[in-house]
């Protein structure tokens, strides 16, 4: 693929993230267009069908996360990669919530993104395993715990309207109890 024609793509991309994530179903392809600075025709060549433009976007979704958290996994002190990691996908997460209800709409989770979700998962456990290890999180606290709290919040955040300000004195609160508590 040319170069002009993978920035095109990633502009696309990120276009449809915002606008799917931000108006669900109602959002449009000519809207994605102009955000990314395209013509639809530009958009349709990419992405022949809606659904496979917003599948793509929350693959797109799910492996900026995943590079985050492997990038994260590196940082020389975990609990700051943590801490980063679970406010990045708290964040993001309204998005993702839309993004999937928008490609799902009754039907199956696409094979692509729950091997996506998977992968974030995974990468996720492996900045967790280092806080835990190094006392910064709780060591009884599971993966599957985590995303519960995570999923919490960002529906909240996606259904009813929070100021930033709030949303991050909550995260602040979930990353607290998540803590190993100092004596």
């Amino acid at each position: 693929m040319r170069q002009d024609a993978r920035e095109n793509r990633e502009r696309i991309l990120a276009a449809a993230e915002e606008v799917f994530g931000a108006h669900g179903v109602t959002g449009s392809t000519e809207e994605v267009a102009r955000r990314a600075g395209v013509g639809i025709g530009t958009v349709f060549r990419h992405f022949p069908t809606k659904g496979g433009l917003i599948e793509a976007a929350l693959l797109r979704h799910f492996d900026h996360l995943t590079a985050r958290a492997h990038a994260l996994a590196a940082e020389a002190d975990p609990a700051v990669a943590w801490r980063v990691l679970v406010r990045a996908m708290i964040e993001s997460g309204a998005t993702k919530l839309a993004l999937i209800s928008v490609l799902t709409d009754g039907r199956g989770f696409p094979d692509s993104a729950a091997a996506a979700a998977t992968r974030l998962k995974a990468a996720v456990s492996d900045v967790l395993r280092r806080a835990q290890d190094v006392g910064a999180v709780r060591a009884p606290v599971t993966v599957e715990e985590v995303y519960l709290l995570i999923r919490g919040l960002a529906q909240a955040s996606a259904t009813t309207p929070t100021s930033p300000d709030t949303l991050d004195r909550a995260i602040d609160v979930v990353l607290t109890g998540l803590s190993q508590p100092t004596v």
